[in-house]
């Protein structure tokens, strides 16, 4: 026994000139900051009087941008296509990143090329501040002010401030362009769901029969002649329902009294927390899931929120069939469809 575990013992060997632990120092000493670097434009008046008008370029690119987008939200506007709307977006998009980008790019430049890029130890000191401290820091802000030339550099002061100045236009005039007699949250308590109108298949319109709906299966839902409307983009956001057939037995309860059939049940689809599509059905559970935020409803429950940040279920569709066995809608929705805004009363 004394010879094998003998065989096992480990000899460690120190590497020639280590330190033990006992001949460590108690304190290391500071080893200080490494000497600094002058770049370029802080040795050549040339070079820094370039950066300066690149920077101004960026911030002039940000205020294009503005001006871009401007235009683009009253000439590039959204029709009744899809290709349209697409169009917009994109132009609106990229307005919007030349906006943000000149800032951000012009304020990086700035710090790398121009401003003071020597390392600063500020000691380690109780939490408190000192009376003094505090007095001080108007001072400590008036020297950052200056070190960053911004009362030297005319030039960027006011190209900096342009960009500013003109980078909340990009958010306020979609915003308030908005505000006009489409602005009404009354009109999400409508829909172009009415009696008798026949739930057709998204996106083919083709009408859908009970007797074509298996248990288990699910639908995404459009009203009959949505495509006839005027404005169908904006009323399909608000119209679209998924609706999935459970074995009646597993159906627990319903919003309303007779709105289902056979277990068909329809819901609307836009989740009742910020709007996103509810459209991934877990056929187990009849649990329905938000892929935005995992809002999930219970479809056998009455789409009751069973987890997740949304307030309230989502509203369902009355449904029965006409004489033809094609499934219809009994009324629209009893209730406001969308997110539970704090003004929108059920």
């Amino acid at each position: 026994m004394s010879e094998s575990r003998a065989s096992h013992e480990v000899t460690r060997h120190e590497p020639a000139g280590a330190v033990g632990p006992s001949e460590l120092p108690e304190r290391f000493e500071n080893p200080g900051l490494p000497p600094h670097r002058p770049r370029l434009t802080d040795e050549d008046p040339a070079a820094a009087r370039r950066a300066t008008l690149q920077v101004a370029a960026l911030f002039g690119l940000s205020v294009l941008g503005t001006i871009g987008l401007i235009v683009a939200y009253v000439l590039v506007r959204p029709g009744d296509t899809v290709a349209s709307v697409r169009t917009s977006t994109m132009v609106l998009g990229g307005a919007l990143f030349l906006v943000l980008f000149g800032i951000g790019a012009a304020a990086i430049h700035w710090a790398k090329t121009l401003m003071s890029d020597r390392d600063v130890v500020e000691e380690r000191h109780p939490q408190k501040s000192p009376p003094e401290v505090r007095e001080g820091a108007v001072a400590v802000l008036e020297e950052g002010a200056e070190d960053s030339g911004i009362a030297r550099r005319g030039v960027l002061k006011g190209a900096m401030i342009s960009a500013l100045a003109l980078f909340p236009l990009s958010l306020a005039v979609p915003l308030v362009g908005e505000v006009g007699g489409d602005w009404n949250v009354g009109a999400f308590r409508h829909t172009m769901w009415r009696k008798g109108v026949r739930l057709t298949k998204d996106p083919s319109g083709e009408p859908i029969k009970a007797s074509d709906v298996t248990v288990g299966s699910a639908f995404h839902v459009i009203p009959e002649g949505l495509r006839d409307s005027e404005r169908w983009i904006e009323e399909k956001a608000k119209a679209v329902v998924l609706m999935v057939r459970l074995d009646p037995k597993d159906l627990k309860s319903e919003q309303g009294e007779g709105w289902s059939y056979e277990g068909i049940v329809a819901y609307s689809k836009i989740c009742t927390h910020v709007g996103c599509p509810v459209a991934l059905y877990e056929q187990q559970t009849h649990h329905l899931l938000c892929p935005c935020h995992q809002s999930t409803f219970d479809v056998a429950d009455g789409a009751r929120v069973v987890f997740g940040p949304a307030s309230r279920p989502l509203p369902q569709l009355p449904i029965t069939v006409d004489d033809e066995g094609y499934l219809v809608a009994q009324s629209d929705f009893h209730e406001p469809i969308g997110p539970s805004f704090w003004e929108r009363l059920k």
